[in-house]
């Protein structure tokens, strides 16, 4: 089933529309759906669906949030921090819950890399997340200073070459030269997905919508994956993380920022359980899928 919510934003004169497809039976009894929250910003839910793998044990929901997808773009509000903002996509979230009739039983939700984020905001908020049975919290940093860290180790075990064309595209403020984005691409291949033949299907996916979103994505996080300089260049999740008391699995990969990012996860709420996956970079869903898939399926159903 596919459709669109209508979502009511301060500030846009017509009605914005979320986009979203139901996979399986939101009804069946006993079950409990699963809502899947995409990573970017400004991507979409395409990259995600090895997750429907899941089905039809778990009833999934997958959306395109605004500005990204098949939802709703908004192409003025380029560079906007005030308009682009965590709440903005926390409401939209609420809002489609609330389409689906889902506001009033239990949910489990899944975010993934900047989908992370929201989730871990809407977790750590009660007033908002009342409904959470599980979380799943798959490839994201706690916070954007870990997320630095973790970016400049990788980074330091690059050839040399590449190194030194990253540090002058970054000292000259050139993120689109071609030495730039050949080096980029060298990083892309470690550290975004290990599939083979390049790009794999999922990242084809991404890029595709990421291309059609870039406003969100440079407004909100930066040029590109090595520079985290948009509105959330300050984000933590840390202070938060302890107010999280659902059960928890944070999932991510041996290629992907290194795990130091994701410690404060696993320290700091009471029911988390902790998996990384062997090869497999951020896109750990698609890198090992059938491993992701059994982790993600067995916590949820246990």
């Amino acid at each position: 089933m596919e459709g669109k919510a209508e979502f009511h934003v301060p500030g846009v004169s017509t009605p914005c529309q979320t986009w979203y497809k139901v996979v399986g039976d939101l009804n069946a009894p006993g079950s409990t759906p699963l809502i899947i929250l995409h990573g970017g910003p400004g991507a979409s839910h395409d990259y995600m669906l090895p997750l429907t793998d899941l089905a039809p044990d778990i009833p999934l929901v997958f959306y395109d949030q605004i500005g990204g997808g098949r939802s709703t773009h908004l192409p003025d509000r380029a560079g906007d921090e005030s308009f682009w903002t965590i709440d903005l996509f926390l409401r939209e979230l609420e809002n489609l819950l609330a389409h689906l009739h889902l506001r009033d039983r239990p949910v489990d939700i899944l975010g993934h890399s900047w989908g992370g984020v929201l989730v871990t905001e809407w977790a750590s908020a009660p007033s908002r997340s009342t409904n959470l049975r599980r979380l799943v919290v798959s490839n994201i940093s706690a916070s954007m200073d870990l997320h630095r860290a973790g970016l400049a180790k990788l980074r330091g075990q690059l050839p040399e070459d590449v190194q030194a064309a990253l540090n002058r595209g970054d000292a000259e403020n050139d993120f689109g030269g071609p030495e730039y984005m050949a080096a980029l691409d060298v990083f892309t291949k470690k550290h975004l997905s290990i599939g083979r033949p390049w790009p794999p299907p999922e990242v084809q996916d991404l890029m595709r919508w990421y291309a059609e979103g870039l406003d969100v994505y440079t407004t909100i996080f930066g040029p590109n994956t090595l520079t985290p300089s948009g509105s959330i260049r300050n984000w933590t999740a840390i202070p938060s993380l302890p107010k999280i008391k659902v059960p928890t699995l944070v999932i991510d990969g041996t290629e992907d920022t290194p795990s130091e990012a994701m410690q404060p996860f696993f320290d700091l709420i009471e029911k988390a359980k902790w998996i990384t996956l062997d090869n497999a970079a951020h896109m750990a869903h698609a890198d090992q899928r059938a491993k992701y898939m059994k982790q993600v399926g067995g916590f949820l159903t246990a």
